[in-house]
This record gives C-alpha cells, sequence and structure tokens, in this order.
C-alpha cells in the first residue's frame, strides 16, 4: 500500500480525507533530519572526547548536537508544508512553530530529560568506541521518540490542526451534542 491509499475508521469503511501514511511517507518526513541529527550528534560528542572520557559529558554534548540539526532541518521542512498556504511569512513561521511543538513537543521532552540522555551515556559507557556506543544510544532512543511523535504527528492530522488554514485561529471547541 502506498500513502495516498486511505484509511478506515472503526466501522471498516474508507475515509478519503485521512490518507493513510505508509513507510514511504515517513522516511522522507524524517531521514533528512535524522542525517542531519546524527551527524550533528556525532561532530559533537566526538569533539567532546578530546576534553573527557566522561559518558554523561559526552552524552550531553551529543544530545545537544543532534537536538540542533534535527530540529534545524525538521523546521524548514514544516515550514515549507505551511508556507504554501499561509497568508503571509508571519503565519507561516508562527504555525509551523506549533505544529513542531504538536508534534515534537511531548516526545521531545520525554527523549531530552530522560530516555536520550541514559541511552546515549550507557551507549558510550558500555561500547569502547564513542561513536559506536553514541549510535547504539541514539537507536534505542529514536525507537521512542519516533513511536511518540508519529502518533503525535496522526493526531495533528486527525482533529484538523495541521490543515486549518493559516488564517484560522486554533481553538478547541466542545460538541453541542
Amino acid at each position: 500500500m502506498s500513502s495516498i491509499d486511505h484509511l478506515e475508521d472503526a466501522g471498516g469503511v474508507a475515509d478519503p480525507s485521512r490518507p493513510r501514511r505508509g513507510i514511504g511517507f515517513w522516511v522522507r518526513r524524517y531521514l533528512p533530519a535524522e542525517i542531519a541529527g546524527t551527524v550533528g550528534m556525532i561532530i559533537a560528542g566526538v569533539a567532546v572526547t578530546g576534553l573527557t572520557a566522561s559518558a554523561p559529558i559526552i552524552a550531553l554534548a551529543a544530545l545537544v548536537g543532534e537536538i540542533l540539526g534535527f530540529y534545524l532541518v525538521l523546521a524548514v521542512t514544516v515550514y515549507a508544508e505551511q508556507a504554501r498556504t499561509a497568508p503571509s511569512v508571519r503565519a507561516a513561521v508562527a504555525r509551523t512553530g506549533l505544529l513542531l511543538a504538536a508534534e515534537c513537543g511531548v516526545a521531545e521532552v520525554l527523549d531530552t530529560l530522560v530516555v536520550r540522555p541514559v541511552a546515549l551515556a550507557l551507549g558510550v559507557w558500555l561500547l569502547p568506541d564513542p561513536v559506536w556506543g553514541l549510535l547504539a544510544g541514539k537507536v534505542v532512543a529514536d525507537a521512542v521518540f519516533y513511536a511518540t511523535a508519529a502518533g503525535a504527528f496522526t493526531l495533528t492530522e486527525r482533529t484538523g490542526l495541521r490543515a486549518l488554514s493559516a488564517a484560522v485561529p486554533v481553538t478547541l471547541q466542545e460538541d453541542a451534542s
């Protein structure tokens, strides 16, 4: 099945307003950001190994490098999506920030404060080569991050947040029934 196939609702009937997100979509969406994040992680992590052998400090430097690389590219991706329909650059920037927070906010807090520092530090501590340790920790942390972020992305689509016109303010409405 391709990314243009449709999701089925709980009754088993295809809903043409909801595109199915196949593996190709997720790869196209996140791979460029992952590459930039991985490069930033390795550069920052290896650079710090010249100053210290402390696994937590190496992991912290790698974490900062990965966050910077990943979000610079993902922000450009989301901005490009929003710029097509936004009435102004300012509106596209605002929607980009809103959607990044909705898509990655919960995943990033969990990832940055708990999962990734522990996974990176354990990888550096357990494996003799810091590059392999960082990569091993990254794979473990990414599994948790993407499970959370993909769910949040899907939620932003299903609630209509992602498709809202940039000119329409985002509000929550209660069902009148």
